[in-house]
């Protein structure tokens, strides 16, 4: 399946009048807010969206972005690639006062003009969905910094039990 651009924006109760689905494109440098928390601004994320009503007459936006983004390892502090993937399970509310009467499993997308900018909703939900704390699964870690000292037989310390030993051994050959 090939995508387009994704438009940067919609108006979200004409499009789920007519449940129209949008699939398509965003870039990483389109997306200045996510871009802050990556090593790289290239790459794209695929978003298919469906706007629709629900059985309730609620105008709905429902659908997924996903895609691949760099962030700073916490471990290493190289680059590190992650997976990300964002779900949407919005309704359109044009205030904060309906939105507080949506049901439960909505949440709110408030729109008091008639367009919104698609590309900010789709920047939000990826920005909630990327890790706390990236790092790579087998990243090998520096624990020791310098150089270490070479084993040698003058740098050992002398057991402070030995005495015991020797009084033991004593004991048991009388």
């Amino acid at each position: 399946m090939s995508y387009g651009p994704l438009p940067k924006r919609v108006d979200p109760r004409k499009l789920a009048e007519r449940e129209v689905r949008i699939q398509g494109l965003a870039s990483l440098n389109g997306m200045p807010r996510l871009s802050s928390y990556l090593v790289e601004e290239e790459g794209e994320i695929t978003v298919d969206l469906l706007f629709s009503l629900d059985p309730q007459r609620i105008r709905t936006v429902s659908g997924n972005a996903q895609g691949r983004v760099h962030m700073t390892c916490q471990r290493c502090l190289e680059s590190v690639e992650i997976d990300v993937e964002a779900s949407f399970n919005l309704a359109v509310a044009p205030s904060e006062e309906v939105a507080k009467t949506l049901p439960r499993h909505y949440d709110p997308l408030i729109v008091e003009d008639e367009d919104i900018e698609l590309w900010s909703v789709v920047e939000e939900e990826l920005i909630l969905n990327l890790p706390v704390v990236p790092y790579h699964d087998d990243c090998s870690i520096q624990t020791s910094f310098g150089e270490i000292a070479p084993e040698d037989g003058k740098s050992q310390k002398p057991n402070p039990f030995s005495v015991l030993a020797r009084l033991k051994a004593d004991a048991d050959k009388s």
